[in-house]
């Protein structure tokens, strides 16, 4: 390695993909972020921006019709497009996490009937597996798919669902037998034109008011057996495995929200005079953006060690996705208050972005698993010693 290559330096191949969705985020995403959030509407500007540029779903493989982008260069693209739009990032994070099982598990037929239009740009996906009264708790969920014949029905609810009414397919977990615990449960792709599905409203949120967010109503959906994904009772392992490697992506989101706060912060301190000095000159607030920095560097080191577990499909990938989404979420809510509190009065007002960013950064320390599950995640791999290993 050449003396002059930072050990943790991005390959120059991430590198380049970074500055071209910069470019891309920056000239075309960043200015539909603002009236997406404000008037609570799906990006569909700034979603046809991202198709154009095969960023919306760039983790499918090649010979599926996709860029075939690896763990990291997915992190990196959610990232960026997270720095200016939170809601736009989730176009790539949830067409991942809604295939991941698929690519996990799925048999070709599915993967060669499912993918390729998300590929296209011709469909998302998105994932069903919380329910009203099965949150942290997925092993309560009640959704149940009954077998008759060569067939499923499926009956329930699914809650906070992101992109329900949007994407065209979703992975939905069902009780297949209700007395085998967690090994009763299966994973099926239902399409938004089966018989017997339907949305609830739009779900009024304190952030990333773009991505919609909806109940998905199964009532009497019936479903060709091979729409499961994976063996019967193999759902809820595959639910836990799908989302080891999609927090990675939220954490990825984190990074990109803090970052943006951060960028926004500094060029405040740098252009706004006090006291007949820039404030960037004041020790107090030099002592806030250092600690800033700092926690969204760590945030994103993490980050990038996990998605490097993640592409390996590592051993060690629980402990470092709970991980990167727990201390990235965390980061961001610190760091994007800080943001809103160096801006002042500014801050506090829907003129400057740094207000949204802050309400969109709160919900990465819940979805995917709250903050709370992921430390007894990280305390259960530590307790079995998965830090030996390191």
């Amino acid at each position: 390695m050449p003396d002059d290559v930072p050990l943790f330096a991005l390959p120059e191949e991430h590198a380049t993909i970074r500055a071209a969705v910069r470019a891309v985020c920056e000239a075309k995403v960043a200015p539909c972020a603002a009236a997406a959030d404000e008037a609570a509407e799906f990006p569909q500007a700034s979603y046809d921006v991202l198709r154009a540029a095969d960023l919306h779903a760039p983790h499918i493989p090649v010979e599926y019709g996709g860029a075939g982008a690896d763990a990291l260069a997915t992190c990196v693209v959610i990232e960026e497009i997270a720095r200016v739009c939170a809601a736009s990032s989730l176009i790539p994070a949830v067409n991942k996490l809604g295939t991941m099982p698929l690519l996990l598990a799925a048999s070709k037929k599915q993967l060669s009937t499912y993918l390729p239009p998300v590929a296209a740009g011709e469909a998302m996906f998105s994932y069903a597996l919380s329910e009203p009264d099965a949150g942290s708790d997925a092993l309560a969920m009640r959704t149940r798919a009954v077998r008759d014949g060569d067939t499923f029905m499926l009956d329930g609810v699914k809650r906070w669902i992101t992109h329900a009414g949007l994407s065209e397919f979703y992975t939905v977990f069902a009780v297949t037998d209700p007395a085998a615990g967690a090994r009763g449960i299966s994973a099926f792709v239902v399409e938004k034109s089966d018989e017997g599905v339907s949305f609830g409203a739009p779900e009024k949120k304190l952030g990333i008011k773009g991505s919609p967010t909806r109940e998905v109503y199964l009532d009497g959906v019936r479903l060709p057996a091979d729409r499961m994904i994976g063996e019967e009772g193999a759902g809820f392992a595959l639910a836990m495995r799908t989302l080891d490697h999609t927090r990675v992506t939220i954490a990825a989101q984190a990074v990109g929200i803090a970052q943006g706060a951060l960028d926004y912060a500094l060029g405040y301190l740098t252009e706004r005079q006090q006291f007949g000095q820039p404030l960037s000159s004041f020790q107090g607030l030099q002592f806030m953006v250092a600690d800033m920095g700092m926690r969204v560097e760590a945030a994103r080191q993490l980050t990038y060690a996990a998605a490097g577990r993640s592409q390996r499909d590592a051993g060690d990938l629980t402990f470092f996705g709970a991980a990167a989404k727990c201390f990235a979420s965390d980061t961001a809510m610190a760091v994007t208050t800080d943001a809103v509190q160096l801006l002042g009065g500014y801050g506090y007002t829907r003129d400057y972005p740094v207000e949204r960013m802050m309400r969109d950064a709160k919900v990465t320390q819940i979805y995917e698993g709250t903050n709370q599950v992921q430390r007894i995640v990280m305390a259960r791999q530590l307790l079995a010693g998965i830090q030996s290993d390191l």
